[in-house]
């Protein structure tokens, strides 16, 4: 018998919901398979800050982020990226962006009109109340009660709803498997004590990394210590990447 367009409907909610379910059921005991069978995720709630001021443009984090999570160098997309900003005498704002981790910003001639320039490190702002795993039909993506948010590749179908989702733009569908991708703090590294390949890279200390319940730890010293603010908050979406001295021109 012919399937109705209702019944199909009607039929891939269900599926949909059921896979959630089941999905949601299994996080709580196994938040990733990256993770090391002892690891508590209960036990952790991972902090990540970016301080502007101190960002030299280097690209040393994104080639590192792509070497360590097998993204190709050379594509164009990226789980972490650094943008920068120029500021001309009337205040008009030009961003360009260095995604490629074999590359560094394109030379520019020189400009009387530039009175300010610096760089913006980007990457998943880790949000309390995420458009993507809002919009995922199948439950591929979820939040890890330890802070990051998480993507399940095989439950991933390739659909990219949640990469048109992403009101910063950290989401992508990866070149070679197709499905989607994004920064998860490296959480194969820092479920077993390391830090992510970006942080532990970076020469000038940009990036700031630790565990909010751990008094003593990096990300606790720098929230108190700097004045903070996050991206585009006035979307609702509560993200957690906090950055100090960060700027009005700042998208």
């Amino acid at each position: 018998m012919e399937l109705s367009r209702k019944g199909f409907i009607k039929g891939f909610l269900a599926a949909a919901t059921a896979a959630v379910s089941g999905k949601l059921l299994s996080q709580e005991k196994t938040p990733s398979a990256e993770a090391p069978p002892a690891y508590n995720p209960a036990d952790h709630k991972w902090g990540y800050g970016i301080d502007i001021d101190k960002c030299i443009g280097c690209g040393s984090c994104v080639t590192a982020c792509k070497t360590e999570n097998g993204i190709p160098l050379e594509a164009a997309v990226s789980r972490t990226w650094i943008e920068r900003y120029r500021i001309t005498t009337k205040d008009e704002i030009l961003v360009d962006s260095l995604s490629k981790g074999n590359s560094s910003f394109a030379e520019t001639e020189a400009r009387d009109d530039i009175k300010d320039t610096f760089f913006v490190p980007k990457m998943c702002n880790l949000c309390e109340h995420s458009a993507c795993t809002q919009v995922c039909p199948v439950g591929a993506t979820f939040d890890s009660m330890d802070g990051p948010i998480l993507v399940d590749k095989s439950y991933c179908i390739g659909c990219g709803y949640c990469v048109q989702a992403c009101p910063y733009g950290t989401r992508f569908m990866h070149p070679e498997g197709h499905i989607a991708d994004k920064c998860n703090l490296c959480y194969h590294r820092i479920t077993r004590g390391l830090k992510p390949a970006c942080v532990e890279v970076c020469p000038t200390q940009t990036r700031v990394f630790g565990d909010l319940k751990d008094p003593n730890s990096d990300i606790v010293e720098f929230r108190k210590q700097k004045k903070l603010g996050t991206l585009k908050a006035y979307l609702g979406t509560q993200p957690q990447i906090t950055y100090a001295n960060i700027r009005r021109e700042v998208w």
